[in-house]
């Protein structure tokens, strides 16, 4: 065991007392401290310096404000100032963001039923056969060979835009590439919708396309038969056209109807067009079926689209983002504008067939 000196004993008794002492102090100051909060006054946490606060304080600012030989700048790196405070930018629990939850789109398919051509300026020429006289005939040797005869017009057909712009914030558009995204595809869609509208229904008045329906020769069954089914009625149209000389490639109708002929059933109970459990592919007497909402409930429309129009692109969808708008500049905002400019040609009207399946009075 070692031995200690008197010295290094009282020493040591000595710096125990002082530490005795420290510790008292400070707990006599917490003490102080707890009530001092009590009462509402006294000690607050140091609450980080403003903007305001940053650039009135600046070193910079004093001289830049002394100098008045030349104009300039002065610019002070503000410090990002956190707070749990929702005036000062929200709170600091930052909370997961999830993709977001997007409307439906619909899907548009009747543009893919007429050939497209790209064109280059506003407006189209085409010719347009107007009549034929046909001659032909057997030839006896030595007669004269009949003389036939074909008349034709040219056409013009004007271009039309098709168009929609949001505002949007610029640090929105900047920051958030999936945000920027979603309304570029928002702005499409909006396009698309409004384009398979035009093509089958546009009246031709104004800027409206002068649509497939608008132009369409009427349904009149080719025989009768007695109390038809739809699947009967589109049979029979398939026949008009066949009979017109242009056989069908493609049906037009709403999803309602294509749901009403594909719950049909036999004597037995069994479904027509296939098992429920089966993927049935829309298609009636070879021909592929568009279900579209563009088309009116209980309408139908029976056509050889590749013979019957021309739907003609000037500009392809495109989206544009510009601070060119009233005071948008100063506002730190932004115009999404999206447009095309298309044209449709129907020149083949007895190559549609539109009718109605009567379910609906």
């Amino acid at each position: 065991m070692p031995i200690v000196s008197r010295r290094t004993a009282e020493e040591t008794l000595r710096r125990l007392g002082g530490t005795d002492q420290d510790i008292s102090g400070l707990k006599g100051q917490l003490a102080e401290i707890r009530q001092q909060l009590a009462r509402g006054s006294g000690w607050e946490p140091a609450k980080p310096e403003t903007w305001g606060e940053q650039f009135t304080q600046h070193k910079g600012l004093e001289a830049f404000r002394d100098e008045h030989s030349r104009p300039g700048r002065f610019r002070v790196d503000m410090k990002t100032t956190l707070t749990n405070d929702p005036a000062s930018g929200g709170s600091l629990g930052v909370p997961t963001r999830d993709a977001p939850a997007m409307m439906p789109r619909r899907r548009m398919a009747v543009r893919d039923l007429l050939p497209v051509v790209s064109v280059s300026s506003n407006a189209v020429e085409y010719p347009a056969q107007t009549g034929r006289t046909n001659n032909a005939a057997t030839v006896a040797e030595g007669a004269a060979k009949p003389e036939s005869a074909l008349a034709f017009v040219l056409r013009t057909l004007p271009t039309q835009v098709i168009a929609h712009w949001i505002p949007a914030s610029r640090q929105v558009i900047d920051d958030v590439p999936q945000l920027r995204d979603i309304i570029d595809g928002e702005l499409r869609y909006g396009l698309a919708l409004a384009e398979e509208a035009q093509l089958l229904n546009g009246d031709g008045t104004g800027s409206n396309l002068n649509g497939l329906v608008t132009n369409a020769t009427a349904f009149a069954a080719p025989f009768v038969i007695t109390t038809p089914t739809m699947l009967d009625t589109i049979g029979l149209a398939i026949l008009q056209n066949a009979l017109a000389d242009f056989p069908a490639d493609g049906i037009v109708m709403h999803p309602s109807d294509w749901m009403r002929m594909r719950l049909l059933k036999d004597a037995d109970g069994r479904y027509i067009l296939g098992d429920p459990q089966a993927v049935i592919t829309p298609a009636l007497f070879g021909l592929p079926v568009v279900a579209t909402q563009a088309m009116a409930v209980d309408k139908f429309l029976v056509g050889s689209y590749q013979q019957a129009g021309t739907l003609y692109d000037r500009w392809a969808a495109r989206v544009e983002v510009s601070t060119e708008h009233a005071d948008f500049f100063v506002r730190n905002l932004v115009a999404i504008l999206a447009e095309e400019r298309i044209g449709l040609a129907v020149k083949q009207a007895t190559a549609l067939t539109y009718g109605d399946f009567g379910n609906v009075a």
